[in-house]
């Protein structure tokens, strides 16, 4: 599977369904020059107009239509473990991941927003800015098609390290098979959630990962480790099912008590359905919101 090639499929798709959205313009301090105001106290006086000011001896403010609606941020993990895949059963959990990071973030910058990107291991490796200009998707698609190199997964750390780079509230994406130990997750998500982030997560799995369907016994390696394991998968699948359930379960509970918007995915679902799911998904935190506060009417 080649990443520009599903890009362009996602493209096709996205394109059809969602022209048109959040194309509210909003004011604030942009490139795109629409009309003056007169200062007050506390604006910015680099926006000054000192050219008006010298004829009329009046202070005005220039005022610019704000180019973006939304300023993202696509977190996405480059560990050694999503590497597992590219076989009959399924592709690679990385190249997925990245698809799909490649394809909103194509549909995004559409629809002039500003859009980022972060990719991890132990570590957030590379960081850039969420911007909306020319060149932004050609930078991020260059990064996306790197191949990833990294080997064990610290998401916690990489969060917390997120957290300090990212600037002004935004939604943030985060795209891994959530395959770590998540106790420390609900504090390291509670670093964005509470500055009123719009977090979203895909976890991305292989489907050998879901139903562990291996037919005989082999040496099965951890790929970030590198330990091996001898291991009859007809004797195994029935514990290892439970523990897979149990981690996802409780990954979900983290979310939800965050108010997190959180999708599964196998690298075998149509893409096409996972991005329009993707956008036509109201923030968890909104409904939350909504389901708590009782209409004004029924007062």
């Amino acid at each position: 599977m080649e990443i520009k090639s599903l890009s362009l499929r996602a493209r096709a798709v996205v394109e059809g369904f969602m022209s048109g959205l959040h194309r509210s313009p909003r004011t604030g301090f942009s490139t795109e020059f629409t009309e003056y105001r007169q200062y007050s106290q506390g604006d910015d006086v680099r926006f000054l107009d000192w050219k008006v000011m010298a004829r009329t001896d009046r202070e005005f403010i220039k005022k610019f239509e704000d180019e973006t609606n939304l300023r993202c941020t696509f977190m996405v993990d480059f560990s050694r473990s999503m590497e597992f895949g590219g076989d009959e059963a399924g592709v690679k959990k990385s190249d997925y991941g990245r698809t799909i990071a490649a394809s909103l973030a194509w549909f995004l910058i559409q629809q002039r927003d500003a859009v980022g990107l972060a990719t991890f291991d132990r570590d957030v490796r590379e960081f850039i800015p969420p911007r909306y200009r020319q060149d932004q998707l050609k930078t991020i698609l260059g990064r996306l098609e790197t191949q990833p190199a990294g080997q064990a997964t610290d998401l916690c750390q990489a969060l917390d390290k997120l957290a300090s780079l990212v600037g002004k509230r935004g939604m943030i994406v985060l795209v891994s098979d959530f395959l770590t130990p998540i106790d420390e997750l609900e504090r390291s998500l509670n670093l964005f959630t509470a500055a009123g982030h719009d977090v979203r997560a895909i976890q991305v799995l292989h489907p050998r990962e879901l139903d562990f369907a291996f037919e005989d016994a082999a040496i099965f390696e951890d790929m970030e480790s590198g330990q091996n394991l001898i291991l009859d998968p007809g004797l195994a699948r029935e514990a290892y099912l439970e523990k897979i359930k149990a981690h996802n379960d409780a990954l979900d509970g983290v979310f939800s008590a965050q108010g997190i918007t959180s999708f599964r995915v196998s690298t075998t679902e149509p893409m096409e359905l996972v991005l329009l799911k993707f956008l036509q998904e109201q923030p968890a935190r909104a409904v939350a919101r909504q389901r708590r506060s009782p209409g004004r009417s029924a007062a």
